[in-house]
């Protein structure tokens, strides 16, 4: 089963909706599932939610043999702790779906890291969704105690100023 979510914020219908389009050909030969939040658009090709509770998101998470997502970062921090083949294509603020193209930006980092797959707009989708089937992410290594260390420095320069 392939797990698309689009987040809970907003509604992703041009991902849905292309999601929809690429289940009625041939390019997808597996079951999707979606969570797909209040969608004006409704899926006829798969089924899907508007909303699910934590417990039931991660569990469609972990049975998935793969994640089609929108490029938040909570969507692909999931993704890579459960270790699952992740492609997004990122909300973009000239489709009214973000306030600012900070997906593009997050999506561009994490795939330069070659932690997940990206298609940058709906062209790139089928294209992308035969790569995801063989795509094996980089593992993430989280280094906290130097976050933490950035973070206390970035604070101390605040408070200097303050």
């Amino acid at each position: 089963m392939i797990f698309l979510t689009v987040g809970t914020q907003f509604p992703f219908d041009r991902l849905t909706k292309s999601i929809d389009e690429i289940v009625s050909g041939s390019v997808v030969q597996e079951d999707i599932f979606g969570q797909i939040g209040d969608s004006l658009y409704q899926p006829r090709n798969f089924r899907a939610v508007a909303f699910m509770d934590k417990s039931e998101y991660d569990r469609h998470m972990r049975e998935a043999s793969c994640v089609i997502g929108h490029a938040g970062i909570g969507t692909i921090t999931t993704a890579l702790e459960y270790r699952r083949p992740l492609l997004v294509m990122p909300r973009l603020k000239r489709h009214g779906e973000v306030v600012n193209d900070h997906q593009v930006v997050l999506a561009k980092k994490f795939e330069q890291l070659g932690h997940i797959l990206v298609a940058y707009d709906e062209q790139e989708l089928p294209r992308k969704i035969k790569e995801l089937k063989s795509f094996k992410p980089c593992e993430r290594h989280v280094h906290r105690a130097e976050v933490a260390e950035r973070i206390k420095r970035f604070l101390q320069e605040l408070d200097k100023k303050a």
